[in-house]
């Protein structure tokens, strides 16, 4: 089986047990990348959801590998931020607060306009072909009424944004970044305003960098990501919003026939009790009609 490595390397100190050879510890890492990029996706599609509990022996199972990759797999997940560890209890799919997620825009607006900044210095033409490609690609997307194939081209050019214009420290910070944000990011980009709008905001920055504008190009990045923020804060409260009463495009029942709904009356709240002798609350009660 391909995850013997892990095995073998459970219990390195055992008698009788060789210690891993270099091939098998390469062997047993580049697997746990593997479970880690599976997990990744999982996590993104929603197949595990925020605050889910990690189980590792299901998602052995599940990929057909031992514990070991998963284990490892788990622990780079923790520290790219898409998964926290609960001391005595597990590993958890990262939930995170919606003031942590405007705290997190307002840092990606930072590295993002400076990403612009920087390509729009040094960008070829090569790069700005490739920016191009993926911002018609989105117009595509988006009038097509496909948010699913939007959001995943829009990854694509936040990354390439990144790869052609930011440090490895930017790129390193972004993806952590990003990472948390993901399924916010994917509600927001989901309602066809939303995904013009952003695409709108890729044209601008693609125009400042093509013109080799940096101080534009930084503008229109953050501007960008403030603009993800507000769709952001705009869903959230959508979605925390208590549904209103269906509209009703009838008057209201006149007094006199009021009996008519009497039933109904009944079954939405007790009805009065009867006073003896037929004082005033007798009189309340709605005449049924003959």
């Amino acid at each position: 089986m391909e995850d013997s490595p892990a095995r073998a390397s459970a219990a390195p100190g055992a008698a009788g047990a060789p210690a891993p050879s270099a091939l098998e510890i390469v062997r047993t890492r580049s697997l746990s990348s593997l479970v880690a990029q599976e997990i990744e996706r999982m996590i993104l599609a929603g197949t595990l959801a925020a605050g889910e509990r990690l189980n590792e022996q299901a998602i052995a199972t599940r990929l057909g590998v031992s514990r070991g990759p998963v284990r490892e797999a788990v622990r780079g997940l923790e520290r790219s931020g898409l998964v926290v560890a609960v001391r005595n209890q597990g590993s958890y799919v990262r939930q995170v607060s919606a003031e942590e997620a405007l705290e997190i825009y307002d840092l990606r607006a930072a590295i993002t306009g400076l990403a612009c900044a920087r390509l729009a210095q040094s960008a070829t033409d090569e790069q700005i072909t490739t920016l191009r490609g993926l911002v018609k690609r989105m117009e595509a997307a988006r009038k097509a009424g496909e948010p699913a194939a939007y959001y995943a081209l829009n990854l694509e050019f936040h990354a390439a944004l990144l790869s052609f214009g930011g440090g490895p420290r930017a790129r390193r910070l972004y993806e952590e970044l990003g990472n948390e944000l993901h399924l916010y990011r994917r509600r927001a980009l989901v309602q066809p305003e939303n995904m013009r709008e952003s695409n709108a905001e890729h044209a601008a920055i693609l125009h400042a960098i093509a013109a080799g504008d940096a101080a534009t190009a930084r503008a229109e990045g953050e501007a960008h990501i403030a603009g993800g923020k507000r769709r952001f804060q705009a869903t959230d409260t959508a979605s925390n919003k208590p549904p209103e009463p269906a509209a009703s495009n009838t008057k209201p029942p006149k007094a006199a026939r009021k009996g008519d709904n009497d039933h109904e009356d009944r079954t939405a709240r007790p009805p009065p009790a009867a006073p003896a002798g037929g004082g005033r609350g007798a009189r309340r009660r709605p005449a049924r009609n003959a």
